[in-house]
């Protein structure tokens, strides 16, 4: 079935939402300002090993490091392009807008919704499994990911509130697009630019769990087009 591992992750993300919830209304609130902290601490590891699984290697038994050249320029012309949009408050207004849509009074919707779908929504296996899906039917990567992000957004819900559930919608229009654009878009999806994609992708990983952790305002939705610039920075050299 076409797109059945986007189906299945959206699904995964608002069933896990919905878990989440219960839990939360069992929790006093220094059990979710502790468990909040240790989202935010997990999160930085997740995407500090991503990111330095990419840049570290083993040369001749020394470490060296490789795509700061990447790193650098991706963020600065992703940063660029994403503050002139000022896709961060696009985002925020967009989960503003579904908040008041369900008539929500929880403080924390859009902290939330914002939250919750930068994790979910960056990294390498939604875009390779977005591809597979798209190209050859193969929805295997996508459902294992729906479980990963199962357990991520009931975390996420049980300390932060309803706003997570509604990271299924750019879940599914994100993943969603790119498996139907898969044929367009294979030819430029290298092995190399998908690593240097999840590389970036795992710094801005890193960022949203700063914010978390440490109440720091990192602009993470305004760095997300940084992601697609090894593809240019690619078609360039």
């Amino acid at each position: 079935m076409f797109g059945l591992g986007t189906i299945v992750n959206t699904i995964a993300v608002i069933a896990g939402g919905i878990i989440g919830i219960f839990f939360k209304n069992g929790l006093k609130q220094r059990f979710q300002d502790t468990i909040i902290q240790g989202l935010g601490l997990s999160t930085l590891f997740i995407g500090a090993a991503g990111a330095l699984s990419e840049m570290l290697k083993i040369v001749n038994h020394s470490l060296e490091t490789n795509g700061t050249l990447i790193l650098i320029l991706s963020m600065v012309l992703g940063g660029i392009l994403g503050e002139a949009i000022n896709i961060e408050l696009q985002i925020e207004k967009f989960g503003q807008y579904l908040k008041e849509k369900v008539k929500s009074h929880d403080s924390k919707f859009v902290e939330a919704f914002v939250s919750t779908s930068l994790v979910i929504c960056v990294g390498a296996m939604a875009i390779v499994g977005s591809f597979q899906d798209g190209l050859y039917g193969d929805a295997s990567t996508l459902i294992s990911k729906a479980m990963l992000d199962f357990m991520i957004v009931m975390v996420f819900a049980s300390t932060m509130g309803i706003g997570t559930v509604f990271s299924a919608i750019p879940i599914f229009i994100y993943q969603g697009t790119l498996t139907l654009c898969a044929s367009f878009l294979a030819p430029y999806f290298t092995t190399r630019i998908i690593a240097n994609m999840s590389f970036v992708g795992s710094v801005l990983i890193f960022a949203v769990g700063t914010n978390l952790c440490f109440q720091t305002k990192i602009k993470v939705g305004n760095l997300l087009p940084a992601i697609f610039i090894p593809i240019l920075l690619f078609l360039w050299i």
